[in-house]
């Protein structure tokens, strides 16, 4: 049995506390990763919280991983001890179904194993995430890293990297396109990125003209405010797709009137209710509504290689472990530029 160090959610109401548990020892086909950095995803505070359906209390979470292995079982053949290594916000799925046979097992029919608050396959063992200094991982659903970058603005690429990189890949945007970027935080600002490095023109759509300067940084070529009605006149029938990484009420009307036809919204982020859209709205210009989740692991890997070939990190605030309640805090203020890392050294 390995031992363990974690921070964890007790019950939904309560700050996340110290939480020690034991790992089993490296599987024949695992890994076992030292984890070096651990991203603060918002999707954390919400299974936390249990705002997403029932949490598997206590809940360790972290799902942006990067580490080092320590330890390979004995049928590994692609990692060694001591190469560097990540993990994303899945570690198994059924394998055998027509996507996970795609590639696409992140829409495993059988809903993929979580990598915190899901139970390991075939057993009722929970899964515990990145908030911890160790895991085991089957080899096959790890993921190469990269010594060219720095690591803790890696660690975020595991889930707001794929996030934003997949559905752009997927739709194929390029040179020639004209993409709007709707919200920069953790998803918005890697949606930049990733949209400027393709070739796309990109606008940043943001109600917040403190956002500008920032938006310009992160290498967007416009920006346009939002809460201007002038401004969003102006801007109707202007863009082939919308990157909506919004997760607060929003009226998406407002912004699917900005695709030109044929355009695409892209919903990666998650309000907390339903959004009302009269067919009109898309059926007189044929536009699309697309939801995307993250990624595959062989695309995961591919979006890995793609940031370490172009020197493509994110912007990160890198915080010590007895810091996460305020983290959680700021959060929920927006108050972050624009992801909180865990340096996982501050644990042991």
């Amino acid at each position: 049995m390995i031992p363990v160090k974690a921070y964890a959610a007790y019950d939904s109401a309560t700050p996340l506390k110290p939480f020690d548990f034991v790992r089993q020892e490296v599987g024949n086909n695992q890994v076992q990763i030292e984890i070096l950095y651990s991203g603060v995803c918002h999707s954390d505070i919400h299974t936390a919280k249990g705002d997403w359906g029932p949490a598997i209390y206590p809940l360790v979470p972290g799902h942006e991983i990067v580490g080092r292995i320590v330890a390979v079982g004995s049928a590994v053949t692609k990692f060694k001890v001591g190469e560097l290594a990540g993990v994303g916000c899945f570690t198994d799925s059924c394998r055998n179904c027509e996507n996970c046979k795609a590639g696409v097992e992140q829409f495993c029919d059988e809903g993929m194993t979580g990598t915190y608050n899901s139970y390991e396959r075939g057993t009722n063992t929970p899964t515990y995430g990145g908030y911890s200094t160790s895991i085991n991982v089957d080899e096959k659903y790890t993921l190469h890293i990269s010594d060219n970058l720095p690591l803790s603005g890696v660690a975020p690429l595991l889930c707001a990297g794929i996030t934003t990189y997949s559905p752009l890949r997927h739709l194929k945007v390029g040179k020639g396109h004209k993409v709007g970027v709707l919200g920069l935080g953790g998803l918005g600002h890697m949606a930049v990125k990733f949209a400027v490095s393709f070739g796309a023109e990109v606008t940043m759509l943001s109600g917040s003209p403190s956002k500008e300067a920032d938006a310009k940084l992160l290498g967007a070529h416009h920006f346009a405010l939002t809460s201007d009605e002038k401004t969003m006149t102006d801007l109707s029938n202007s863009f082939d797709f919308i990157l909506n990484t919004v997760s607060g009420k929003h009226d998406y009307n407002a912004y699917l009137n900005l695709l030109r036809t044929n355009g695409t919204m892209i919903i990666v982020g998650v309000p907390p209710t339903p959004a009302e859209i009269p067919a009109f709205t898309l059926i007189m210009k044929r536009r699309s509504i697309m939801g995307s989740l993250i990624g595959g692991i062989a695309e995961t890997q591919e979006m890995l290689d793609y940031c370490a070939a172009h020197n493509i990190v994110s912007e990160v605030e890198v915080i010590d472990m007895n810091y996460i309640n305020e983290a959680y805090e700021r959060m929920n203020k927006s108050d972050v530029k624009y992801r909180f890392v865990i340096d996982m050294a501050s644990l042991k």
